[in-house]
C-alpha cells in the first residue's frame, strides 16, 4: 500500500533526504580496487574488512547507549563526523597504517549511526500515532536509500573517469555527508529520545546481557541453528560482494580499449554501468522477498534451497572467473546480490517466529555477532586463498567451506 500524501509532511521528506544523501558512497563501487591500487594484497585487504566488522560490533552497545544518554541528534552528528574524517584519511592514505587508520574512524561512523535513525523514525511514528504505518513508511524512507545507491554508481563512475583517480571520491563523498550532518540538526529535538545517565555499570551490565544470551543460545541446539543459518549466508555475501568489483574490472580490462580513454575510464563505465542496473534489480529483490518465500512450502525450505542456491552460484561464479568467462561469471555474482535480499528479510522473520519477543532486540544483537564471527573468518579465508591461488579458485573454495556449513546447520520443520 502506497502512503497517502497526509502523512508526507516535511519531516518525512527529512527522512527521506537522510537516506538518499547516506547512500551517496562514491567509493563504494570502486573501493577494493581502490585498496589494490595502493599496493595491499588479498590477505592486508581481508584483515582490513574483518578489523572493521570486529570494530563495529564490539562498538555498537557502548554506542547505543550513548545514544541514549546525549541524545540521538548528536550521536548521528558524531557518526558523519567520524565518516568525514575516515574520507579525509583515506584520500590522503599512503600507507598501511593510514588506511587501519581511516577504517576505524569509519567504523566508529558505522556504529554510532546503524539504529539510531530508524529508532528516529519510529519515535517520529509514535509521536503522531501512526505506528500502524511502520512499514510503509520506513519502506518509502528506505526507497530513497536505494536511489542513492544506484545513482551513487554512476556519479561515482564519472568521477572516476573524469579524474582518472579513485583517491578523489573519498574527498567527494566528505560532501553529501555534510549535508546529511547539516540536515540531522535540523531534526526536531523531540526526537532525541528519552535522556538517560552513561554509567560504566549500564555499558557493563550490557555486554554480560549480550553474552549471557550467545550462552543461552548456544547451549540449545535448534537456535544454534537457526542463528549460522541465517547469519552464513549474509557473513559470506559481505564479504565477497566486494569481489564482483574485482572481476568487472577484469572483463573491462579484456575487453579493447575505446578510443581515446585510459583503462581506469574504461573499467570505471564497466563498474558503473553494472551496479546502476544491479541496485535497481536488488531494490527489487527485496520487495518481492514475500513472494520468493511463498514459493517454497516454508521457511525452512525457502531459507535452505537459497542457501545452496547462493552458494552454488558462488562456486560457479568463482570458476568462471578462473577460467575468464568473465560475463558469466558477473551474472553468477549478480544472482548472489539477488538472492541475499531475497533471504535477509526471510531469516529475519524467521527469527522473529523462534526467538522470544521479549529478548529479539538482543537476539539480533547476537545474530548480528554471528555473522560478524563468520564474516572475519570468510574475509581471512578469501584473502589468503586469493594470494596462493586466484581470486576465482578463492571464491570457489570459500563457497564449498560455507555449503558444508550450511549443510550442518541446515533447519528442518
Amino acid at each position: 500500500m502506497a502512503l497517502s500524501k497526509q502523512y508526507k509532511d516535511l519531516q518525512f521528506y527529512k527522512f527521506c533526504g537522510y537516506g538518499f544523501l547516506k547512500n551517496l558512497k562514491f567509493f563504494e563501487a570502486f573501493f577494493i580496487l581502490f585498496l589494490i591500487e595502493k599496493g595491499l594484497s588479498f590477505t592486508q585487504i581481508a584483515l582490513l574488512y574483518s578489523l572493521r566488522e570486529i570494530l563495529i560490533y564490539i562498538t555498537e552497545i557502548p554506542t547505543g547507549l550513548i545514544a541514549d544518554a546525549l541524545g540521538r541528534k548528536k550521536t548521528m552528528v558524531w557518526s558523519f563526523a567520524f565518516y568525514i574524517i575516515s574520507f579525509f584519511i583515506f584520500y590522503l592514505s599512503n600507507s598501511l597504517f593510514l588506511l587501519v587508520f581511516a577504517i576505524v574512524f569509519f567504523a566508529f561512523g558505522d556504529s554510532f549511526r546503524t539504529g539510531t535513525h530508524k529508532a528516529m523514525i519510529f519515535e517520529y511514528l509514535k509521536i503522531k500515532s501512526w505506528q500502524k504505518l511502520k512499514v510503509d513508511y520506513y519502506g518509502e524512507t528506505r526507497s530513497c536509500s536505494q536511489l542513492g545507491s544506484a545513482l551513487s554508481s554512476i556519479i561515482a563512475a564519472a568521477i572516476v573517469f573524469i579524474n582518472k583517480n579513485y583517491d578523489v571520491i573519498f574527498l567527494v563523498s566528505a560532501i553529501p555527508y555534510f549535508l546529511d550532518m547539516l540536515l540531522i540538526i535540523s531534526y526536531p529535538a523531540y526526537l532525541d529520545g528519552n535522556k538517560v545517565p552513561l554509567q560504566f555499570k549500564a555499558v557493563l551490565k550490557a555486554f554480560k546481557k549480550i553474552i549471557n544470551e550467545l550462552v543461552i543460545s548456544l547451549k540449545q541446539p535448534d537456535k544454534l541453528k537457526i542463528l549460522f543459518n541465517v547469519s552464513s549466508f549474509s557473513g559470506y555475501f559481505k564479504q565477497t560482494k566486494d569481489y564482483l568489483q574485482y572481476i568487472i574490472q577484469s572483463l573491462a580490462i579484456s575487453v579493447p580499449l575505446l578510443y581515446g580513454i585510459t583503462q581506469k575510464q574504461q573499467t570505471a563505465v564497466f563498474i558503473g554501468f553494472a551496479f546502476f542496473i544491479l541496485y535497481l534489480l536488488t531494490s527489487r529483490a527485496s520487495k518481492y522477498s514475500g513472494k520468493a518465500n511463498k514459493s517454497f512450502a516454508n521457511k525452512e525450505k525457502a531459507l535452505n534451497g537459497l542457501l545452496f542456491f547462493g552458494l552454488t552460484a558462488g562456486l560457479l561464479g568463482g570458476l568462471f572467473f578462473h577460467f575468464s568467462l568473465y560475463i558469466l561469471s558477473i551474472l553468477f555474482f549478480v544472482l548472489i546480490y539477488l538472492l541475499e535480499n531475497f533471504r535477509k528479510p526471510i531469516g529475519i522473520a524467521y527469527i522473529s517466529e523462534n526467538f522470544s519477543s521479549d529478548s529479539l532486540a538482543t537476539t539480533l544483537s547476537v545474530e548480528s555477532l554471528t555473522k560478524t564471527l563468520l564474516a572475519s573468518f570468510f574475509a581471512l579465508m578469501l584473502g589468503f586463498f586469493a594470494d596462493v591461488f586466484d581470486v576465482g579458485i578463492a571464491l570457489s573454495l570459500v563457497s564449498v567451506l560455507v555449503l558444508f556449513i550450511g549443510f550442518i546447520f541446515r533447519l528442518k520443520n
